[in-house]
Formats: structure tokens, sequence, C-alpha cells
């Protein structure tokens, strides 16, 4: 799948639009194997920013110092996250995800300390001990099925009392739309960005990390 230099908006909406409609899981891992090479120039493309989101929602959810915060990077892709966490100071950083093509991308960062094979709800984590969880999604209308499965599997995991909900914080500016069915409502068509959430976890069974604050409230600054 890889693209030749300067490739359109048009091109990049149209590859990041097809990850979009594939719903299938062996299908949709398959793609990102083959993506995985020019996923962060796409992504860029469209102004994508759940990395600077989950970072901003980690530094407001743990005011104590980020490099005693131990970080599970879930559904981690090609590591953009771990750049941004690094960026700000947190160097305690594991990741997972379901694409070997997008692990290999994010291993030739050198951020992570330990990077994993797994795909949420499939399998077990292979999750450090303690620590905070961070996973991110869309919430525009092609994604809302897979948005309820994840929320499902992360329900079953909190009855269990194996992780903790700190935040869920939803925001209206995720990334540029790929069609205009999907812009939020009171954005432009040629403008238009999608929503997203992020959420925040904390495994139960050990000690807690010291300064964390519960919220169930979306946190400010969107």
């Amino acid at each position: 799948m890889a693209q030749e230099e300067g490739g359109s908006l048009s091109e990049m909406r149209a590859r990041v639009g097809a990850s979009h409609r594939i719903t299938d899981l062996v299908q949709k891992l398959h793609f990102y194997d083959r993506w995985a090479p020019d996923y962060d120039q796409d992504v860029a493309a469209l102004q994508y920013r759940a990395p600077h989101l989950a970072v901003d929602c980690l530094t407001q959810a743990l005011p104590g110092p980020p490099q005693a915060a131990l970080i599970l990077d879930v559904a981690c892709g090609t590591g953009l996250v771990a750049a941004e966490l690094q960026a700000r100071g947190f160097v305690q950083l594991h990741g997972v995800d379901g694409s070997p093509g997008m692990l290999e991308q994010a291993r030739a960062r050198g951020l992570y300390q330990r990077l994993s094979l797994c795909t949420l709800g499939q399998e077990p984590l292979p999750s450090p001990e303690g620590g905070l969880v961070c996973l991110t999604t869309r919430t525009n209308p092609s994604n809302l099925r897979y948005k309820e499965a994840l929320e499902a599997t992360l329900d079953k995991l909190e009855e269990a009392r194996e992780w903790e909900r700190l935040v869920a914080w939803p925001v209206d500016r995720w990334e540029l739309a790929t069609t205009k069915l999907e812009v939020v409502p009171g954005t432009s068509d040629s403008d238009g960005f999608i929503s997203g959430i992020v959420y925040l976890y904390r495994k139960r069974e050990v000690a807690q990390v010291e300064g964390v604050r519960p919220s169930a409230q979306p946190l400010t600054g969107l």
C-alpha cells in the first residue's frame, strides 16, 4: 500500500475512509498491516489530534511527576501517543496492538519498554503491573458499533474489578472527516471534523497511582 510522494488530501481521505468502513476484525488488522508505513503521513494530513488529546487527558488526571507513571497504550498503532508522551516527560511506556505491521513501526521509534501483539476484547492484555491504561476511539457514525463493543469490554473489566475508569473525555475535533455524513453538526463540510473519545483507566489489583483523581466529568480545555 506504499503511496507515492505528495499524495493528495483526497487520496489520503480515501485510505482513512476505507479503514473506517471495514468492520471485520481480521480484515481490519490486515488493512492496518499494509497501511502501517504510510499511516503517520495520512493521519497527519487529516489533522489527527488523538495523540495530543490523550496526553492532555493523562497530564490533567495525573498532576504528579510524569516520570513516575507507568502507561499502557492500548491499540498503540505506530506509537504516535508514545512520541507525545515522551515529549511531555513520560518515560515508562508499554504498548499493545493487534497489527504486527503497526507494532513494527512503533518498535522503530524506540520509545516503548515493552510492545506486545494483542487485541483488547479478544485475549487478555499482557499489561504491566500497576499503571494507567489509555485508549482512544472515534465516535463518528461509522464507528459507533465498534465503540459500543469496546465499552462493553471495558464495562466487563470494571465489573470484574480489574480496571477502574478515571476519565471518559468526549472530543468534537478529532480529525477531519472523510465524508460529509461524518461531519460533526455545526462545522462546515469543507473543514468538518469527526468526534472521538479518550478513556483513562487504572488497574485495580495493585496499589493506586499516587495523585490520580478519578472523574466522571469531561475534562476542561477541549
